[in-house]
């Protein structure tokens, strides 16, 4: 079926989910790392040329870049351990709480972390409400897929380490257990999960990437105060 290989950072969270994926399916490739401190590889330019960012799967002579599509890709062209539901509504169901994820939730956890002050404090509260949202969707259930790992798990593994590297980066905290029991309950039942445990990235290494970000907008921000 073609060499696989992945472009992507162990810091990157939307790069874990590819290497979950890949590992659930029991897929080999090779994982090219990517210096996103320094300048892009033109290996990444090339084969992303439209975001030139990671993740980006490369099958045979094909490149596949933004997570979610790639996950779907994946999932069509191996079928072992499917991820997404059978269902045609329920693939709908997953679908819509990955972009939600995606588009609400981890923008509004960034904020939180990034701003100071009052307007903190207001993002936290936003960040919270998104992420209260979401755990009304996994109250009852072991993981998102059901009994086995799937794809809205997947999506939704960067609260398993990610999310604490932020709160800890941002000097916050969101998913505090009296809040979101059954939040921490997943999070607790998917890196439970050996192929998930046996492959998160040191926590420090993450931190230290968020922690990079952070000074990088602030001193930007410091820069342009009227923006």
């Amino acid at each position: 079926m073609g060499l696989v290989k992945l472009i992507g950072t162990d810091a990157s969270f939307p790069c874990a989910r590819i290497i979950w994926a890949l590992k659930l399916k029991g897929v080999e490739y090779e994982f090219i790392e990517e210096d996103l401190l320094n300048k892009k590889s033109p290996l990444l330019l090339k084969t992303n040329p439209v975001h030139k960012k990671v993740p980006v799967l490369i099958h045979g002579t094909n490149p596949i870049a933004e997570s979610l599509v790639i996950l779907e890709y994946i999932d069509e062209v191996w079928k072992t351990c499917p991820l997404l539901p059978i269902d045609p509504y329920d693939r709908s169901v997953a679908r819509f709480w990955a972009k939600f994820v995606d588009d609400k939730c981890v923008p509004s956890v960034w904020e939180a972390a990034r701003l100071e002050g009052e307007k903190k404090e207001a993002a936290i509260v936003s960040a919270k409400q998104a992420l209260q949202l979401v755990e009304k969707q996994i109250e009852g259930k072991r993981l998102f897929g059901g009994e086995q790992i799937g794809y809205l798990d997947i999506v939704m593994g960067w609260m398993c380490l990610w999310l604490g590297a932020m709160e800890e980066a941002g000097g916050m905290k969101l998913l505090d257990s009296d809040e979101f029991p059954s939040l921490n309950e997943w999070i607790d039942n998917f890196t439970n999960v050996p192929t998930i445990h046996e492959s998160l990235p040191p926590k420090q290494n993450v931190v230290n990437y968020f922690q990079f970000g952070l000074n990088y907008m602030r001193s930007l921000a410091a820069a342009n105060p009227q923006n």
